[in-house]
This record gives C-alpha cells, structure tokens and sequence, in this order.
C-alpha cells in the first residue's frame, strides 16, 4: 500500500507539472567556459583549487556578465563539470561546491541573465578518472549521476523558475550506432525522474542521443516525459570540415584541416583550390603513410557536399528541419525547443592559424538566422577558448566580428 501511495503521489506531482507550458523561457544566450587551467584531478580536494566552481569564477565577474546582457544576451548556459562532484577526492568540500554553483546562478540572475545550469561531462583523460564512457559504461556511476541530478535539483530547487532551468546531460554519447538497442530513452526517463523528484518547479533541459545531435532528439518520444515543463535541446556544428578546422581532438582526419572560407561558395573556385592544395599538402607530409590516402579521399568527398550555395544550405538546413518535424508531429511548440550549442573554431591551442573573424561571423549569422526563422533559441558556444567569442587564451580578446553580428540582433 505504501509503494501504491508513492506512484500515486508522484503521478499526480507529474500531472501538475504538466498542466501548463516551460515556466522558463529564453531566445538568445552563450556558453560559458567549463576550464580554463584543467587543475589535476589530485589537487580537488584543495578548496584553493577548486573553488569558486565552476572555475570561470576565478576570472568573470560582474562587469563581464552585465558586457553580455548589454551586447543582447538574454540567457547563460553554465556548464558544470560532474566528474568533480562524482571524485572521491571532493568529498569534503562537496556541499561547498554545490553551494558555489548556485552561487554562480545567482550571479548570473543578477545581472539581468537567465542560468540554464548544465551537468557537463567529457572524456576522461590523464589524470581525470571519470567521464562520458565510464558514466555511461559503468552502472553503478551511472546510479551515482543519477543521484548526482537529484542532488543538483535539490540545490536549485528554490530558485525562481523564471529565471533558472536545469539541463541534466549534456551531449550523452550513446546510441550512435545504427540498428543498436536504444540505450538512451530509458536512462533519459530515469534523469529526468530524479531531476523533478528534487526539483518540482524549475523547467527541465533534455536531449536526445548521440551526442544531443537533432538525430537523436527525434528518437525520442516525448510521451515517455509526462511533464510540459521541458525544453528539448539539440546541438549543431555542421558542416564539422568548416566549423572545427585544426581541432587536435576531432579525430585523425580534422586536425590537418585548416584555411576552408566560410562560406566556400563566397571566394573564386581557385581560391579555395588552392586552400584544399595546402590541406592535401599537410596530409601528405604529415599523416600516417598508410592513412593518406583515405583521408585525402575523404577530404574530397566532403568538400563535394558544401561547395556550393545549394548544397551548403541544405547541410545547415537538415538538423532544423529535423527537429522542427519532429516537433510539429510530436505538438511541441517550438518556443520548447532550443539549439543549446554551435558555434566555430577560433583558434586550436597551439595552432598558430586562426579563423578569420568574418568567417565566423559568417557562420554564426546563418545559423541564428535558422534557429529564429524556426523560433527556436540558441547559446552559442562559447565565451572563451578555442570558439571564444568574447575571450581567446589567457583573458586576451577574441576579435570583435562575432560580437558585432550579435549586438545587430538587438
């Protein structure tokens, strides 16, 4: 009878929830950065370290918070690493960090913004014990996420939700595979059910598979979510050839890839020859011998699909008509829907190319002009880094022309 009150109690908490539409709205925003030192993961425990978390708070303050409000801004996207607060070596300072992250919520509330606070898991590496594989290969870390989100919901729990909404995932990679057993619908089903068991009034930020792409997010039936306050996230960096150039860590082919214009199609045919002359150069010289030939192979199959207006078009086009699909058959508005990342490389570490800033800008104002033609909203990513739009390394500038294109928006 006990366990029967339980269900009973929670289906009619999920019927409350799902009376009326997302309590949290928003339409343009930026990612903050997640790390900018990478401390080790033996120094956690060091309140010093580690603290203020998320770790931007070491070097943003109020001034640059109230900077994005003024250049248009409405809303932030706070990534929060998990992997510290899963780290046996945390334990002691636990509730402070959780403390902190609402802190920084709070911070961003303050200055006119709203926080969309999301757990922000990457892969492990080097000293870093846990990250997306373990949590999703592992059960029992799976169970301590799991609890992890609840925890969160509880700590955000109070805040208004208005002005506060809580992603629970971000990019789970699961389910990319064709023709696998769909893992993710069921592990999505038990997040969700721990975030509104904490926290019963904010509005919930859930993903499809697969990276968030817009593939995996019309895999999703959201009937298997009893709740209307949700907002449906996808990401989006197509064409990957043009948006991540240089990128060491985008696999074997991607890091020989730079000086492609954004758009292809906007420099004379000789012009970008002569840019693909220099990318079939460095693999050339650079590449495994034994993998030179198929990446040039596939350098070539790719700049088939994009080096055209018509063919680029339908490449930004296909994750939005995707999802927009997917949400006019499903009877979600697309207000719920939110484009939670995209965005072009500025500049790998170490790499002496940078993007130019028109071509960025380029492809930034395309793809807003695709999230809002659909009424979709978006966070661009990101505010500093390798895609900084507003910083590059080390608190140095990034170039203005992303900025510029957005503050046009106003």
């Amino acid at each position: 009878m006990i366990k029967t009150s339980l269900v009973a109690l929670l289906a009619l908490a999920l019927s409350v929830c799902a009376a009326g539409a997302a309590t949290f709205s928003m339409k343009r925003g930026i990612n903050l950065d997640i790390w900018d030192t990478w401390p080790d993961e033996a120094r956690w425990g060091d309140a010093e370290a580690i603290l203020p978390f998320p770790e931007w708070r070491k070097r943003l303050g109020t001034a640059d918070l109230d900077a994005l409000k003024a250049d248009g801004f409405d809303v932030v996207r706070i990534p929060v690493d998990p992997s510290v607060l899963l780290s046996e070596k945390t334990g002691a300072l636990r509730e402070r960090l959780f403390e902190s992250v609402l802190e920084s919520a709070r911070l961003v509330n303050a200055a006119g913004l709203k926080a969309v606070v999301d757990l922000h898991l990457f892969p492990a590496g080097g000293n870093r014990k846990i990250g997306m594989a373990q949590v999703m290969d592992d059960p029992s870390l799976f169970d301590g996420y799991v609890d992890l989100v609840r925890q969160m919901g509880l700590t955000l729990a109070g805040e208004d939700p208005a002005l506060v909404a809580f992603e629970v995932m971000n990019e789970p990679v699961v389910d990319c595979e064709p023709g696998q057993t769909k893992a993710w619908p069921g592990r999505l089903k038990r997040l969700y059910a721990a975030a509104r068991a904490s926290a019963t009034r904010l509005t919930l930020v859930l993903s499809g598979g697969c990276w968030a792409s817009a593939e995996g997010l019309a895999a999703i039936d959201p009937k298997d979510i009893p709740d209307d306050n949700v907002i449906w996230t996808f990401h989006s960096y197509a064409p990957f050839l043009l948006t991540h150039q240089g990128a060491t860590w985008a696999g074997d082919f991607i890091p020989y890839v730079t000086g492609l214009p954004y758009p292809p199609h906007a420099v004379p045919r000789a012009e970008l020859d002569t840019a693909l002359e220099k990318v079939r150069e460095k693999i050339r010289s650079e590449a495994p011998l034994l993998r030179r030939s198929g990446l040039l192979s596939y350098l070539d199959e790719q700049v088939a699909t994009l080096d055209t207006k018509a063919k680029l078009d339908a490449l930004l086009d296909t994750p939005f008509r995707l999802v927009s699909d997917w949400a006019s058959k499903k009877g979600i508005a697309p207000e719920n829907i939110y484009l939670g990342e995209f965005g072009m490389i500025r500049q790998e570490y170490g790499n002496p190319f940078v993007m130019p800033g028109s071509w960025r800008a380029a492809y930034v104002g395309d793809m807003i002009a695709r999230a809002e033609a659909h009424g979709f909203a978006w966070s661009i990513w990101g505010y500093g880094g390798a895609f900084g739009i507003v910083d590059e390394f080390e608190g140095r500038k990034a170039e203005p022309g992303v900025l510029e294109a957005i503050r046009k928006l106003r």
